[in-house]
C-alpha cells in the first residue's frame, strides 16, 4: 500500500515541488526552427540525435520540422521511438549478441533502421542474422576522425569492412559516420573525400556520409562530403555549448527547479539536488551550473543529493526556502536522470511528459 499522498499535477511554477526539470517550449521551437533552417540553407539532410530530450513528442516535432529521421545511441531509445510512430531511425553503435539482434530484427521488419560497426566481428553477426537478400539491413561503418571512441582508424579497413557487408546476402553498405572532435572540419571533410573515392573505387559507393554533434552543427555545411548531421544538444542547449560559442544561456531551454535548503554560513547555501538532479559533468566554465536569478553564484561542489554553492559575490544571496534555476553545464545526461518533464509556456504549465526513454537502455 502506497504512503504517498495523491495530488494533481502542477499547473503554475508556483506549484511544482522541487527537484523538478522545466523546458521552456518557446526555447525549443526557437532552436528547432535555427537549425532545420541551417540544415535546409545548405542542403544537408537532419538527423537529430533524440538522447538529449528522450520524448517522442520532441521526436516528432523534430521531423515535422524537416529531420529525415532520428539517431538513437541504444537500440531500447529506438524501440521507444518506434513504438511512438517514428519510421526512420538510425542505431551508430556497435549491436552485438543473439537477444539484441533479435531485437534488431523486430525493428527492421517494422520500420526504416541502419546500425553502425566498425569490426569483422560486429558485422559477421549482423550478417549471420540477417539473410534476406529481399529486405537487407543497412549497415554504416563508423570511422575515427579523431574523437579516439570508436571506428575504423583507416580507409584501408574502412574499404575491407564495406566489402564484407557488400559481401553478405542479407546486409547492404549504407556508407559512413563519424563522431568527430570540434573545430576539426578541414581534416574531417578530407578524410571523407579520401574515403568516398576509396569506396567508390571499390564498388561500394556510399549512400549516406553522416558527421555528428551539436559543437560542430553550424560549421556542418564546411564538411561538404557529408550528406547528414546528427546533432542532438541543439534542442535545449546547455552550459557547454554556450562555452564552445554556440549560442547564449538565453538560448537555453532546458533548467533544474530547486530549493535552497541550508544556509549554513555566510557565503554558502546548499540546493536540494546533488549529482543525481545536476549530474557531475564539468564544463569550460566554473561550477556546476548556472543559477539563472544569481549569476555571480558558483556551484562548488555536488554530493549526490546537494548542491553547495558559493554565494559571496551576490549582492543579495539566496534565502533558505527559496526556489532558484539551474542551467545544466551537459544537459543530456539531466534528461536520464529523471521520470518526467514538465513543459512550460511562461510561468504555466502546458504538460507534464514521461521520459519516454530514460534509463540505462539496452
Amino acid at each position: 500500500m502506497s504512503t504517498r499522498a495523491a495530488t494533481p499535477p502542477p499547473a503554475t511554477l508556483a506549484e511544482i515541488d522541487t527537484p523538478a526539470v522545466l523546458i521552456d517550449t518557446a526555447k525549443v521551437e526557437a532552436n528547432l526552427a535555427r537549425a532545420q533552417a541551417y540544415a535546409d540553407a545548405h542542403g544537408l539532410a537532419l538527423r537529430p540525435h533524440i538522447k538529449t530530450h528522450k520524448l517522442p513528442l520532441w521526436a516528432q516535432r523534430q521531423v515535422d520540422l524537416g529531420a529525415v529521421g532520428i539517431t538513437c545511441q541504444k537500440l531500447g531509445e529506438a524501440e521507444v521511438m518506434a513504438d511512438a510512430g517514428i519510421r526512420d531511425i538510425f542505431i551508430p553503435y556497435n549491436i552485438l549478441g543473439a537477444a539484441k539482434l533479435d531485437r534488431l530484427a523486430a525493428l527492421h521488419e517494422a520500420i526504416t533502421i541502419a546500425v553502425g560497426a566498425d569490426s569483422e566481428i560486429t558485422v559477421a553477426g549482423y550478417a549471420a542474422r540477417f539473410t534476406d537478400p529481399a529486405n537487407p539491413l543497412p549497415v554504416v561503418v563508423e570511422v575515427d576522425t579523431g574523437a579516439l571512441r570508436c571506428g575504423v582508424t583507416s580507409v584501408e579497413a574502412l574499404v575491407d569492412l564495406a566489402r564484407q557487408i557488400e559481401g553478405a546476402p542479407g546486409l547492404t553498405f549504407e556508407g559512413l559516420f563519424t563522431y568527430p572532435p570540434r573545430d576539426k572540419a578541414g581534416e574531417i571533410n578530407a578524410f571523407f573525400g579520401e574515403a568516398i573515392a576509396a569506396l567508390t573505387a571499390a564498388g561500394c559507393p556510399p549512400r549516406r556520409v553522416s558527421n555528428g554533434g551539436s559543437p560542430n552543427f553550424y560549421s556542418a555545411a564546411d564538411v561538404t562530403h557529408a550528406t547528414e548531421h546528427r546533432p542532438g544538444t541543439y534542442i535545449y542547449s546547455d552550459r557547454m555549448q554556450v562555452a564552445f560559442g554556440h549560442g547564449t544561456l538565453e538560448d537555453c531551454a532546458l533548467t533544474v527547479l530547486l530549493t535552497v535548503v541550508s544556509a549554513p554560513v555566510p557565503g554558502r547555501v546548499v540546493l536540494d539536488a546533488g549529482s543525481k538532479g545536476l549530474a557531475a559533468d564539468l564544463a569550460p566554465v566554473p561550477g556546476h551550473g548556472h543559477l539563472v536569478e544569481y549569476p555571480e553564484a558558483v556551484i562548488t561542489s555536488l554530493s549526490e543529493e546537494h548542491a553547495v554553492v558559493d554565494v559571496s559575490a551576490c549582492p543579495v544571496p539566496p534565502k533558505i526556502g527559496e526556489r532558484v534555476r539551474v542551467i545544466p553545464n551537459h544537459v543530456c545526461v539531466i534528461s536520464n536522470l529523471f521520470d518526467a518533464v514538465h513543459l512550460m509556456d511562461g510561468d504555466k504549465v502546458s504538460a507534464l511528459v514521461p521520459v519516454a526513454a530514460r534509463g540505462l537502455m539496452a
